[in-house]
């Protein structure tokens, strides 16, 4: 999980170099990130089912092999083709095995507080990955070439392959029992494939233009297609059952929603701080460094026991109202910021990141059958996917249409990006407080009947959580 969310934040800072090595033109260099977002976001839900039907660990290992031999292509390559295609073949592998990540976890610790303290350790890494990423693209890239940026995958996805060989044991797939739903797989990977890639090309064509509303009508139909199968089929590929648990749908739609709302914090703040600020590629990652600091001292000291405290719910309210507080601060920003007093405070405030994301990813897992694990796995990574797509397209678009505005109109363009900005970061901030509502409404966790010692306390109010929510 390191080595997939670093390599997601690595290549976005390297862009330029790429573009002037290899002679990409803008509209091209778009689809070094967008290659591997469609591959990664279309595979999330077929390669999860598949490793609960041929086994997870075996997906895993494969997965993680795919994506280190196509790291090293891509380090190699010495033309646009070349690079496209590996970053393509990365999300391949970067799919097989984020899908059934979360369904080892599930399966290897049964114990809720265990399970917990998995989740937390889970979360902090794809914050540190971002964090670190940001940082480690912007010295690579100038200390040495843009190659290092994926060379620095391979003795990662080594030691990850070495680790994982004698660490996860054999699990015992459910096999095909008749026959796999290929329908169903080309229905849901080419609905997905075609909806994510209208969604990314939305900045270029416009969201009512006929290329993004025909590609999104055809999605929209691939994927009720899907649907139908699924309840027809004989061996589904995704069974429903697993959607009937409200716990698992609704922190399925707070993640897209929260997801494509911290977009705006992630991407959009390192370009005010380049664009507007004037700080280069390295000095960006380190001034967004506190926030993953603050989420891993939280995620990692902290949210397990607030979680088996006052439950997944609780915790994930508390974790949306201060990123509500981070977006809401900024829109405030000013062109000419002061670290100290007008960055910093956002920041810590990211801390909410740390406490949301173990709680949702408790509750996106809870109602998930051991059979279903790499399914309901699968299916949370893809709401993630399709969260940070739409993020990306609407968040950029509204942006850069204030900015052109603002632009024609005669202001300077650091005010005009400024307030592009603040349009991006208060729309984030209505789509968190949406995924609050969906969060208080659909989420439940329940109240223990009687106070037991604190210890014992955190426990039973954890299984009973577990309990309910796997009921449900």
């Amino acid at each position: 999980m390191l080595m997939t969310i670093l390599d997601g934040s690595i290549v976005t800072v390297a862009m330029p170099a790429i573009q002037a090595d290899l002679g990409f033109t803008p509209a091209g260099l778009s689809w070094v990130v967008n290659a591997y977002l469609i591959a990664f976001g279309a595979l999330l839900l077929l390669s999860g089912r598949l490793g609960d039907l041929l086994g997870r660990k075996r997906m895993f290992l494969a997965g993680t092999g795919v994506f280190t031999a196509a790291s090293l292509l891509a380090g190699v390559a010495a033309s646009p083709g070349v690079l496209i295609a590996a970053r393509f073949l990365q999300g391949v592998g970067s799919a097989m095995a984020s899908a059934v990540s979360l369904g080892i976890l599930v399966t290897l610790f049964t114990e809720p507080r265990e399970r917990a303290k998995a989740f937390a350790v889970f979360s902090f890494t794809g914050a540190a990955g971002a964090s670190i990423g940001q940082v480690l693209g912007g010295l690579l890239t100038d200390a040495l070439t843009w190659h290092w940026i994926f060379f620095i995958n391979l003795p990662i996805g080594a030691a990850a392959l070495l680790l994982a060989l004698p660490a996860l044991p054999a699990d015992r797939p459910a096999g095909v029992r008749g026959g796999a739903d290929v329908l169903g797989a080309l229905l849901v990977t080419s609905g997905l494939m075609t909806g994510i890639y209208a969604v990314v090309k939305i900045e270029e064509y416009g969201a009512g233009s006929a290329h993004t509303l025909g590609l999104g009508t055809l999605a929209l139909a691939l994927l009720a297609g899907f649907l139908v199968r699924q309840a027809t089929a004989a061996h589904p590929l995704m069974p429903l059952r697993v959607l009937r648990s409200r716990a698992v749908a609704g922190a399925n739609l707070v993640q897209m929603l929260m997801v494509a709302a911290l977009f705006s914090f992630q991407i959009l703040v390192a370009l005010y701080l380049q664009k507007v600020q004037g700080y280069g590629a390295a000095e960006t990652g380190l001034a967004m460094l506190p926030a993953a600091a603050v989420i891993g001292a939280v995620s990692l000291g902290l949210s397990t026991r607030l979680i088996a405290r006052f439950g997944e719910r609780n915790v994930l309210l508390t974790g949306l109202v201060l990123l509500i507080g981070v977006l809401g601060l900024l829109t405030r920003l000013p062109v000419h910021a002061s670290y100290a007093v007008d960055l910093l405070p956002v920041m810590l405030l990211a801390a909410g990141f740390g406490l949301a994301l173990p709680a949702l990813t408790a509750l996106g897992m809870s109602g998930a059958k051991e059979e279903d694990a790499g399914l309901a796995s699968g299916l949370f990574n893809t709401t993630q996917q399709i969260g940070m797509a739409v993020g990306i397209a609407v968040l950029s678009t509204l942006a850069a249409a204030r900015t052109e505005s603002l632009t024609a109109a005669g202001r300077p363009a650091a005010e005009a990006l400024t307030s592009g900005y603040h349009l991006a970061f208060a729309v984030g901030a209505g789509l968190l407080v949406a995924a609050f509502a969906v969060a208080f409404t659909l989420l439940r966790t329940p109240k223990p009947a009687h106070r037991e010692q604190p210890e014992t306390m955190e426990a039973t109010e954890a299984t009973e959580a577990t309990k309910v929510t796997m009921a449900a």
